[in-house]
């Protein structure tokens, strides 16, 4: 039996896991981060459990890495399962306004409760998860218009919990990144991989780049509109026909990079997280049965 492709658990993520189980037990309000480009992805199988009755917040950041109408698909899609998703781009703060409302709303129900039982209104305390790297430090920062918080482009940056006051009305717990504890899913796991939402100690670059090869040539195939055939050829002069995503990524070592193939590789994924191949997104609800 083969090890799988991906994999990743470092210690810090269970012992993180743990004392966010504990904390949840103190919150009123869950926001759940995702990463827009991968919304389905960056989705913690054990949210649900997690939050049990509490409200629950959808964020989807970074949705200036997808066109508007991908975003507007996911949104519809969300909507039609009786949730509504918002997208908020946590590096600029757009959309980061309607979250603290949204936060602050959710909790209402919270001080409720606790008038009626004749005891003075609290903040609302929020929690901000999500995989490691998504913008969860990101968006708190906007939300307190000041860094408060580590951010970086990096997974594990956030490695202590911790409470912020956002408002009178708000504190937000700002989590570590939890994964899931096996990543079963390899298809999700490459996507983590490819967006840079997970370690990268735990991949092997080469693979991750040709299974991103592979997934362009896939949602060519069936949403062209929002992946157009040719972008890498445009950015590398070398067309994708008539390659695999291995095949590719060796071509194109070859044909730029002095036959180094980990370079080329290293090269494809960085301009994808930079944004420099264009607005991709690696999920779209036409995936979906």
């Amino acid at each position: 039996m083969t090890a799988p492709d991906i994999q990743w658990y470092p210690g810090h993520i269970a012992k993180a896991e743990k004392q966010l189980q504990d904390q949840l037990q103190r919150v009123d309000v869950v926001l759940e981060v995702r990463d827009a480009r991968i919304p389905l992805a960056t989705h913690h199988p054990d949210v649900e459990r997690w939050v049990g009755d509490k409200a629950k917040v959808l964020v989807l950041n970074r949705i200036d890495m997808v066109p508007d109408a991908a975003l507007a698909l996911w949104t519809d899609w969300f909507k039609q399962r009786q949730e509504r998703a918002y997208g908020v781009n946590a590096q600029k703060g757009k959309g980061v306004k309607a979250i603290a409302q949204a936060a602050q709303l959710a909790g209402q129900a919270m001080n409720e409760r606790r008038r009626q039982r004749g005891m003075r209104p609290r903040p609302v305390r929020a929690v901000v998860i999500g995989f490691p790297n998504v913008g969860k430090s990101a968006l708190i920062n906007r939300l307190l218009r000041k860094r408060v918080v580590d951010s970086a482009r990096r997974p594990g940056v956030t490695r202590q919990l911790r409470w912020v006051r956002i408002s009178d009305e708000l504190e937000l717990l700002d989590a570590p990144g939890v994964l899931p504890s096996q990543l079963t899913d390899q298809d999700a796991a490459t996507k983590l991989a490819i967006c840079d939402d997970i370690g990268e100690a735990a991949y092997d670059n080469q693979r991750v780049a040709a299974a991103f090869v592979e997934r362009l040539k896939e949602m060519q195939g069936k949403a062209p509109e929002f992946v157009p055939p040719g972008i890498l050829e445009q950015r590398y002069g070398l067309a994708v026909d008539g390659f695999t995503g291995e095949g590719y990524v060796i071509a194109l070592g070859e044909h730029r990079y002095q036959n180094d193939s980990e370079r080329a590789a290293r090269q494809m994924l960085r301009d994808f997280r930079k944004g420099r191949l264009g607005n991709l997104p690696l999920e779209l609800p036409v995936d979906l049965p």
